[in-house]
């Protein structure tokens, strides 16, 4: 009896040990994040339109190439069937995230236009680009060097009417990795 006293206790003292080492297992805390959605003309990777064709609406950059086009309406009414359209420097992305003097901080910005759509994006220029022309382009763009996007517009086999596609537009830290 004594010997399963002993044991008993001896147990309850390891038991005891062990869950009162300095190891925590869990902790749930609470806490705040605060995110601000702003304006592609306001954000710290910065949109910048270049051509006519190209203006911020509500914030946001849009491409127009059609008579809506409110800087110059009644000028065109878009693009001609089965025609190829290359358009240079339709907007730059800059990498005004890290300002350091002393390191570059660079980004890694992945351009994706609609796939189908008849659109396709290059970098620098056409005749020598440094990303595409494809449908989705991923550019390095280092603080104070921006990165001029052109755009493609094929409309072989697009029927009359308004062709709408959406670019979507991902900034990551660091270079880009093919």
């Amino acid at each position: 009896m004594n010997k399963l006293f002993g044991f008993a206790l001896f147990f309850a003292g390891l038991m005891l040990a062990v869950g009162a080492g300095a190891n925590f297992r869990y902790f749930e805390a609470s806490r705040d994040v605060n995110v601000a959605i702003v304006s592609d003309d306001t954000e710290l990777i910065d949109l910048t339109p270049l051509q006519p064709y190209v203006y911020m609406n509500n914030g946001k950059m849009t491409v127009e190439i059609s008579s809506n086009h409110p800087q110059y309406p009644g000028y065109g009414a878009g693009l001609s069937p089965d025609s190829i359209y290359v358009f240079e420097e339709m907007f730059e992305v800059s990498n005004e995230l890290w300002e350091n003097a002393d390191e570059d901080y660079p980004i890694c910005v992945t351009l994706k236009a609609d796939e189908g759509g008849g659109v396709k994006l290059f970098a620098g220029s056409f005749d020598n680009p440094t990303a595409g022309p494809a449908e989705t382009i991923k550019v390095t763009v280092y603080h104070g060097s921006p990165v001029k996007i052109g755009m493609i517009f094929n409309t072989t086999g697009q029927g009359l009417g308004g062709q709408q596609i959406q670019i979507d537009i991902n900034a990551v830290a660091g270079e880009c990795t093919q």
